[in-house]
C-alpha cells in the first residue's frame, strides 16, 4: 500500500486525477470502477479538464460500486427530487467526457428483480475482463461503497440494508437539502462487495478533511475487522494506492506520517 498525503483537496484531486488518467493513456479501454459523494468530485473535475485538453475516455468501461435500491435510472427528474447516484455521474461525469454510453455499468435501483440484477452485475464485471483501477472513498464508520460494519470480506455485488450512521451521514449530504425527512430517504441499496472490489487489480482510495482522520487511521493501521470494511485494504494483493489530504492524514500514528510525505510528494 502507498500512502500520498496531499497539502489540501486541490492538490489530491489533481493528483488522483492523474493517476486515473495515467491508467486510460496506457489502456484506452480499461475498465474503472467510479465512486460517488463528495469527495471524487474534484477529481471529476480535473478528468473533465483533462478530457477538454485531450483525454479520450472513448473505450473507458465504467462500473460504479452502488446505487441506493428505490432509484436509478429515471434521469427525467429533477436533481431536487432524485439523488440517485445515476444522476450524480451524468451530471458531475459522464455528462461532459466522451464515454460511450453502452459502456456505462450502474446498479438499476430501480429493477424488479434485485437479486437477480446483482447476479448480472457480477456477470458484466468478469465479462469485461475485471476492473483495472477501482475508485473508492470511505464512510463515516469505515464502510467502503455500502458495505457496512460486518460486511463479509467475501462479499458479492448485492443488496444491503444501511446503518443508522450512513443513512444519517448521507441524509446530511443529500437529503436534507432537497427537502426530504430523514424517514423518506432509501435504507436500502446495491452495493459491490468486497470481495468484488478486493477482485480488482488496482486500487484508489480517496480521503480529505478532519472528520475522516480518525477512521482513516483504524482503516489503515488498525485491525484489519468487518467492523471497517475498508480495513481490507490491508489485505489486499493488488497494487493500492491511497490518496489524502492533510487533514485526512492527521490522525495516522503507525510509522511517521511525514515519511509517506517525502516519499510520495
Amino acid at each position: 500500500m502507498e500512502i500520498v498525503i496531499k497539502k489540501d483537496y486541490e492538490q489530491m484531486s489533481r493528483f488522483a486525477a492523474e493517476y486515473i488518467a495515467s491508467f486510460i493513456r496506457k489502456k484506452p479501454n480499461c475498465v474503472i470502477g467510479f465512486a460517488t459523494g463528495s469527495t471524487p468530485i474534484g477529481t471529476y473535475r480535473e478528468l473533465i479538464r483533462m478530457h477538454k485538453n485531450g483525454l479520450d475516455f472513448s473505450n473507458v468501461i465504467a462500473f460504479n460500486l452502488d446505487e441506493y435500491l428505490g432509484l436509478g435510472m429515471d434521469l427525467s427528474k429533477p436533481y431536487s427530487q432524485d439523488q440517485s447516484y445515476h444522476r450524480f455521474m451524468f451530471e458531475e461525469l459522464f455528462n461532459h467526457i466522451n464515454i460511450k454510453k453502452e459502456n456505462i455499468h450502474i446498479p438499476d435501483g430501480l429493477t424488479n428483480n434485485p437479486d437477480e440484477f446483482c447476479k448480472a452485475y457480477e456477470d458484466a464485471i468478469k465479462e469485461a475482463g475485471g476492473i483495472d483501477l477501482q475508485i473508492l472513498g470511505i464512510g463515516g464508520d469505515g464502510h467502503w461503497a455500502f458495505n457496512e460494519p460486518g460486511s463479509s470480506f467475501e462479499s458479492r455485488t448485492r443488496i444491503e440494508k444501511l446503518s443508522e450512521q450512513t443513512i444519517d451521514d448521507n441524509y446530511e449530504a443529500f437529503y436534507k437539502n432537497a427537502g426530504f425527512s430523514r424517514d423518506e430517504m432509501p435504507h436500502y441499496a446495491i452495493t459491490m462487495g468486497i470481495g468484488t472490489i478486493l477482485e480488482a487489480r488496482n486500487l484508489l482510495m480517496l480521503v480529505n478533511g478532519y472528520k475522516k482522520a480518525d477512521i482513516v487511521a483504524k482503516a489503515l493501521e488498525g485491525p484489519v475487522t468487518n467492523q471497517i470494511t475498508a480495513s481490507a485494504i490491508q489485505i489486499y494483493k493488488g497494487v493500492a494506492t491511497v490518496v489524502l489530504d492533510e487533514e485526512a492524514a492527521s490522525r495516522l500514528v503507525h510509522g511517521d506520517r511525514h515519511h509517506y510525505k517525502s516519499v510520495n510528494i
